[in-house]
């Protein structure tokens, strides 16, 4: 079978939504990513802001043939981390081939649902 997935994405366009009027769906961000592999990804995550330093490091495993979903606005990574408001950048470093995606839900004004765009090396 023929391998699927990159293991570099840049998820350039982080910007944590505020809610919307309705506290049942709360904007969001989040990062999905698919491991069709028969071994644990074991991924690095980096962060890059508009104003501070980087936040490098930390440390996402997506197990064997599944798929894992992490909100961005939520700690993240195995080591908790908060992402602060404002402009940002997500790079995912994985061991093995991955599919990743990066979406936003904008509660701010109407429903809006965004895929943002990326770069996979």
């Amino acid at each position: 079978m023929a391998e699927l997935g990159y293991k570099n994405y840049m998820f350039i366009d982080g910007d944590l939504p505020g809610n919307g009027p309705d506290p049942e769906l709360p904007g969001h961000e989040a990062v999905m990513i698919t491991n069709k592999n028969d071994q644990d990804a074991h991924i690095i995550c980096n962060f890059y802001f508009e104003d501070k330093e980087p936040v490098e490091g930390l440390h996402l495993t997506v197990k064997a043939k599944r798929v894992a979903c992490y909100h961005v606005d939520q700690p993240f990574c195995d080591e908790q981390y908060q992402v602060p408001n404002g402009q940002y950048s997500l790079e995912l470093i994985s061991d093995i081939p991955v599919c990743a995606a990066f979406g936003r839900l904008d509660r701010r004004h109407e429903l809006g649902y965004y895929s943002t765009g990326y770069c996979a090396i």
